[in-house]
């Protein structure tokens, strides 16, 4: 019996060929020890850690080169209208952010081509906005008594004209709702 359970598992695990004979047995076939885990050579693990090591270097270092030269061209520069206008020889042609008051009286809209001409000052610094499109924000409207402030971004051209990309009226006034009016910002400690 125990010849034939030989076989059986001779026959299952596949050690037998057609070429041997049906009554080999399982002691007959080499068995080879499977390797253990951890055997393999030092050389080939340290040649294993070194290529996971340089992969990490390499995935870190493109990260870092993207945020360093990639969003470069991204990056806007915030500055008040009175700064751009003194440094305007440095920033020109660079992204740059404004922040002014709309002078009063001073927007206009041209249907050829369809644009928007204003005029930001700041301080004692007045600055010329060209702004290419067809729509305003609703709240940027020019109002006789001043107040509305305009952040405006874009590139200050060769010929001192600002060419803005996007125009965003800020509210330059709180609403109080005891006395039913606009308060101005300057007062604002002093309102509630």
């Amino acid at each position: 019996m125990s010849q034939k359970l030989d076989e059986e598992l001779a026959a299952a695990a596949g050690l037998l060929d057609d070429t041997e004979s049906p009554a080999a047995t399982v002691a007959d076939v080499e068995l080879r020890p499977s390797p253990k885990p951890g055997s393999g050579s030092a050389a080939g693990k340290r040649r294993g850690h070194h290529g996971l090591l340089i992969s990490l270097l390499v995935i870190i270092g493109a990260t870092v080169a993207l945020f360093v030269f990639g969003f470069k061209e991204a990056a806007v520069y915030a500055i008040g209208v009175d700064e751009l206008v003194t440094r305007g020889d440095e920033l020109a042609g660079r992204r740059v952010r404004i922040d002014g008051e709309l002078v009063p009286g001073s927007l206009e809209k041209r249907d050829e081509p369809c644009e928007y001409r204003f005029v930001v000052r700041q301080n004692d610094q007045q600055l010329r906005v060209r702004f290419p499109q067809c729509v305003v924000p609703d709240s940027f409207r020019d109002r006789p008594e001043g107040g509305v402030m305009v952040i405006s971004e874009g590139e200050l051209g060769a010929d001192g004209t600002f060419t803005a990309t996007t125009i965003t009226p800020r509210c330059s006034s709180r609403y109080d709702p005891e006395a039913r009016t606009m308060t101005p910002a300057e007062d604002e400690g002093q309102a509630l």
